[in-house]
């Protein structure tokens, strides 16, 4: 009796040979690769075996496994060549293998009629799985690829609380992962740490192989999660290890619509940690450890409320999906967005060797790990920001390309931003950083993790006709707080040019939709001011654009008391010792919000002693916005109570001057850099 061919997909199949067709036995597994994460395999296929879901009949690598491994009635192979040779006929073929092996292994697999757990990642190339995805298609054939956390429970309950509401607007969803690998790590194979190995890619890192749950994670909860989906991907990478691969990065996917994701990855940690991945909200944000299955949501000011759910294994759902037609967990075509990543990184500069001064090793011999300095601090900075540790201005990271340098004898002082690498909902914009001391003491921190869209020395608004040109949360009456709203303009230069003293800018104020409200006419210029000191005046004008009047306003312009910022501001990096003091008062409870002719920052910064001392606009007598507890900060107040209205064509200008002096200064010698300035 003869049977007529069955079409799957596209392809013309035969029963005698289609494994899917058979009669209904036992589902025939073969695992490839024994050893490493095949050992977990194992385990797991003895579970299923035991309850009667599957058979093992073979196994294939180069290396047999030990006594005891495996039942005797499995065959064992050199290879998957080989095994396929011997007409085992497998309807399942599991991979577990090398990275550079996954791609020519998974072709052979499904050209033998198998579907395949592929492991993660998917394969060292978009080549690689754009072969794979063919051959799939032709063949018939099922892929599932083994990233385990695609199979929690969570990833429902979460897409839930975005689809609802409970966490407000999407802002961004990032992924970090704190780890600590040793020399050992990267001795366990010839593969380990290697971007490529004879030619052939490999590909192995942080993000692509030790930490590719939490990025393929992000990108499902993102609902990023094929080729189509993704708009660009950045990856900055870098190294402590001596290996060819990157230890410590950002991968950062922008999608064609949604979020932004930014993965922020090393394994040059002090300290091993859960990795999570985040959802940042307007209403309140959700942290998914995905290795334990825990969801921590946070609403507004609420106590945290934890969510631990239940996992389906990968492996069960293929043979569901053979038996029934249910949908994979993790199927080959939704790794797509995945592989984009991959191929950045496979294409991207090799990894840039992290200086030895900022990293420290910890233990010896092989048991030894490297940690790089703060790197728990950059990484949390990263997935605030959405940033690159480049952008974040990491002191061992590949140098961001400046607008320009200021230069107090020869000694470059200040570096000139254009902003344009802020995230939006940071309101990009102009700034100063590095600013330093002439000994070489930094004075201003750019994005830090309590308030990543401060941004060195500069000017912003919080509320201009209604739009937010400061960043980050809108202090609004309305609401007696600060609210997440999408307001956020930006302030971008129309015209510049620097020379070694100083810089002038053009810029051009503007809404959410790109209007022009205010133009600006602004100045840097530096001077010597005495022994071991500078001076840095600003002298900004702004003007009303259109013909309409525009609004200067602040928080305590809109009803927060004593939360009257905007305009000048200078954000100081963390610092200890603090002296905050006016001619008249001492403390930042005394001096913040009052007029005073100047106001005098001493403290110890991370490099040495310095002194700020800010001299009041001669313009105005704008209150100083100080604050010394909760962060280190200085401004000059436009709006302190009452908003500022320009008429349309109006302008107000403002001048600052600030004193960079290395050391602590006393009365005297305060008197003294006034009078110098």
């Amino acid at each position: 009796m003869s049977s007529s061919p069955h079409t799957v997909g596209s392809v013309a199949t035969d029963p005698g040979t289609d494994p899917a067709l058979r009669p209904q036995t036992l589902p025939r597994i073969a695992l490839v690769g024994v050893h490493g994460f095949g050992a977990r395999h194992l385990v797991n296929l003895r579970r299923l075996e035991e309850a009667g879901r599957l058979k093992l009949v073979a196994a294939a690598d180069p290396v047999p496994p030990g006594p005891g491994k495996l039942q005797d009635d499995v065959d064992v192979y050199g290879s998957l060549d080989e095994l396929l040779a011997a007409n085992v006929n497998p309807d399942v073929v599991i991979i577990a293998t090398p990275i550079q092996t996954h791609a020519p292994l998974a072709l052979a697999a499904l050209a033998a009629g198998a579907d395949v757990y592929l492991e993660k990642p998917t394969a060292a190339s978009m080549a690689e799985f754009d072969s794979i995805t063919a051959a799939a298609r032709t063949h018939g054939r099922a892929v599932q690829v083994g990233f385990q956390s695609l199979g929690s429970d969570v990833l429902a309950y979460v897409a839930d609380l975005i689809a609802n509401g409970t966490l407000g607007q999407v802002r961004g969803i990032s992924a970090s992962g704190t780890w600590v690998r040793d020399r050992a790590y990267f001795k366990r194979s010839r593969w380990a740490g290697k971007r490529s190995l004879n030619g052939t890619d490999v590909v192995d890192g942080v993000a692509t192989n030790a930490l590719a749950h939490a990025v393929a994670t992000a990108l499902r909860i993102a609902n990023t999660t094929r080729v189509a989906d993704v708009l660009q991907v950045d990856a900055d990478l870098y190294r402590a290890h001596d290996v060819e691969s990157d230890d410590t990065s950002v991968i950062r996917i922008r999608p064609v619509t949604g979020p932004t994701i930014t993965c922020a990855l090393t394994l040059c940690a002090a300290e091993q940690t859960e990795p999570v991945v985040t959802v940042h909200g307007t209403l309140g944000q959700a942290v998914f450890a995905y290795t334990e299955d825990i969801l921590d949501v946070t609403i507004g000011s609420e106590a945290p409320r934890r969510v631990q759910l239940g996992r389906r294994d990968l492996l069960e759902n293929l043979l569901e999906h053979r038996a029934s037609g249910a949908a994979l967990l993790s199927p080959l075509e939704e790794t797509g967005a995945f592989m984009c990543a991959v191929e950045t990184i496979r294409t991207a500069e090799a990894p840039a060797e992290i200086p030895s001064r900022y990293v420290d090793w910890t233990g010896d011999g092989d048991a030894a790990h490297p940690v790089v300095e703060r790197i728990e601090d950059w990484i949390l900075r990263a997935t605030r920001a959405q940033a690159t540790f480049t952008e974040l201005g990491a002191p061992w990271a590949r140098p961001l390309p400046s607008a320009g340098t200021l230069r107090v004898d020869d000694v470059v002082v200040a570096v000139a931003r254009d902003g344009s690498a802020v995230v939006p909902t940071s309101s990009p914009r102009p700034y100063l950083h590095p600013i330093r001391t002439l000994a070489g003491v930094t004075v201003t921190d750019q994005m830090p993790a309590d308030h990543v869209w401060h941004l060195g020395a500069g000017v912003a608004l919080q509320d201009v006709n209604g739009y937010n040109l400061w960043g980050g949360r809108t202090y609004t009456r309305q609401a007696g707080g600060y609210v997440w709203r999408a307001d956020h303009g930006r302030i971008v230069a129309t015209g510049a040019d620097t020379t070694d003293n100083g810089r002038v800018e053009e810029l051009s104020w503007q809404d959410t939709s790109g209007a022009e409200l205010l133009t600006e006419h602004r100045t840097w210029t530096c001077a010597p001011a005495g022994a071991g000191a500078w001076s840095l005046q600003l002298s900004y004008t702004l003007t009303a654009a259109g013909d309409a009047p525009v609004t200067l306003g602040s928080p305590g312009s809109n009803g927060r008391p004593q939360g009257g910022y905007g305009g000048f501001f200078w954000r100081l990096p963390a610092c200890s010792s603090v002296t905050v003091q006016t001619p008249q008062a001492t403390g930042e409870a005394a001096v913040h919000g009052n007029a005073a002719p100047w106001l005098a920052w001493q403290a110890d910064f991370a490099d040495g002693p310095a002194t700020l001392l800010f001299l009041a606009p001669p313009e105005a007598p704008d209150p100083w916005f100080v604050r010394a507890s909760d962060y280190p900060g200085v401004g000059s107040s436009l709006a302190w109570e009452q908003p500022v209205v320009l008429q349309p064509g109006e302008s107000l200008t403002r001048s600052i001057t600030v004193v960079v002096a290395d050391g602590h200064r006393s009365g005297n010698e305060l008197a003294a850099l006034v009078q110098a300035r």
